[in-house]
């Protein structure tokens, strides 16, 4: 069979002309036709390896299992390799540069999906396959309109939401789910357009609710939106009868997905991402952050029991980049406190949220120890509520300018975990693949490789 590496050989004197290619000209890959018929794409936004390593520990202590991902390497299931990131702009890339040098093949500067310097457009991979006739579609936990669904779907010189979910309109993708009603309901669009009543008007199915979700059938493209932004944090989420009926997890979002799209002859392109994954290493809120990759894992395992009936789907499993480098840090108690992160309630969103100027600092060390069993001391109380009058803190999804960061850095000592800060970074990332075409891996690719690594498999045209 004949291949065609990945890399070339020799080309790192490309970094100081080269930025978006800082490790040289990439290949693609050998095609090997007539074996792929269906590819699931996931992506853990933002996960470090840290997050996955403790994600799996969390498992292996409490639910006497490890997680799926790692399964299977400690099976010998999956091709590995470690991948970069890098955009055209940066050596640190947003998820909109990510997700484009997957969706469009070319690296792009952060901020910008699927569009070059000159106002060039890289037709996204999801209306390639979609005009191949196959069935396509993104599952989020953030807004569906958000960077990493919009990077396999669109073209755009900015991540702005509002225009994307009117792109989305036209395409008529088979399925579009995750979170987003105010990118959608006329109440919050700058433009007052109501665009749930245009996808209605324009056949699609439009489901709100998990039980509106549940009952979607194969028949009409569906947009499915079930919360106002990102979909409540997993652990929120698993604490709240209410959120529980409403608000459907990832893996039953998937379930319903590969159910709709797999009735395609031609096959379907599905995209599949846990986006606050991402949301809670910016806010070093490690119970959100563990609680989304283990939500993650769990719709991976939907994905790859599908794909081991199926026998003709290949599962990609990744991440579009690092965030903050959590650690589980060395100390006397470290086994104790990782531990008790199983027994949080909450997320440090839910508790920073419900937190006002009005709070006294007793209300507060007792908001914290109702929500995590951790007991803060008064002066620490302190400098949380201190925020509530300064507003002072920065911070990706940060709206509020909630304390995020301070909260972390005062349960560090009960949980010891550490965090390397509060944004993205530039470490090669875990890339596996489960299925046929798995084997045409090489140990070390560049984001972009893939674009055409998927078309060449399913022999769709780039």
């Amino acid at each position: 069979m004949r291949r065609r590496d990945f890399f070339k050989n020799g080309s790192l004197a490309a970094f100081g002309t080269q930025l978006f290619n800082p490790w040289g000209a990439g290949d693609a890959i050998a095609k090997k036709k007539g074996k792929v018929k269906n590819i699931i794409f996931m992506v853990s936004d933002g996960m470090s390896i840290g997050t996955l390593n403790m994600a799996d520990l969390m498992l292996q202590r409490h639910h006497g299992r490890g997680s799926h991902w790692l399964q299977l390497m400690r099976d010998n299931r999956v091709k590995r390799a470690l991948m970069d990131t890098a955009s055209a702009s940066s050596l640190v890339t947003d998820s909109a540069a990510a997700s484009s040098s997957w969706g469009g093949g070319v690296r792009v500067k952060n901020g910008v999906l699927n569009m070059g310097p000159n106002g060039e457009e890289y037709r996204p991979i999801l209306q390639k396959f979609k005009e191949a006739r196959k069935a396509v579609g993104c599952v989020t936990t953030v807004p569906i309109t958000h960077a990493t669904p919009a990077g396999f779907s669109v073209n755009s010189k900015s991540r702005s939401m509002d225009p994307i979910a009117v792109q989305y309109l036209s395409l008529k993708f088979d399925v579009m789910m995750g979170g987003g009603t105010d990118v959608f309901s006329k109440e919050n669009r700058a433009d007052k357009r109501d665009l749930l009543q245009d996808f209605r008007t324009a056949g699609y199915q439009v489901a709100l609710t998990r039980q509106e979700m549940l009952g979607l059938n194969a028949e009409k493209p569906i947009l499915g939106v079930f919360h106002n932004d990102g979909l409540p944090y997993a652990l929120d989420r698993a604490n709240s009868e209410e959120l529980k009926a409403k608000v459907p997890t990832l893996a039953e979002m998937t379930q319903k997905a590969i159910e709709i799209m797999q009735k395609n002859p031609n096959g379907f392109v599905l995209q599949i991402e846990s986006g606050k994954v991402d949301w809670a290493a910016h806010a070093n809120d490690i119970g959100g952050l563990i609680g989304e990759q283990i939500q993650f894992d769990d719709a991976l395992k939907v994905a790859i029991d599908f794909a081991e009936k199926d026998k003709n789907t290949l599962v990609v499993l990744t991440t579009d980049h690092g965030n903050a480098s959590p650690a589980l840090l060395s100390g006397s108690k470290a086994n104790a406190n990782f531990d008790k992160i199983v027994t949080f309630k909450h997320t440090n969103e839910w508790i920073l949220n419900g937190i006002d100027k009005n709070f006294t600092p007793a209300q507060i060390i007792e908001r914290i120890e109702a929500a995590q069993g951790i007991v803060i001391k008064p002066e620490e109380a302190l400098t949380i509520l201190s925020n509530y009058y300064l507003l002072g803190e920065d911070g990706v999804y940060n709206a509020r300018k909630l304390p995020f960061q301070k909260l972390a850095q005062i349960q560090t000592p009960f949980t010891s975990i550490g965090w390397a800060g509060t944004d993205h970074t530039a470490e090669f990332v875990e890339l596996s693949m489960f299925g046929p075409g798995s084997e045409l891996l090489n140990p070390f690719v560049k984001n972009i490789d893939l674009h055409n690594f998927m078309l060449d498999l399913t022999e769709v045209k780039a």
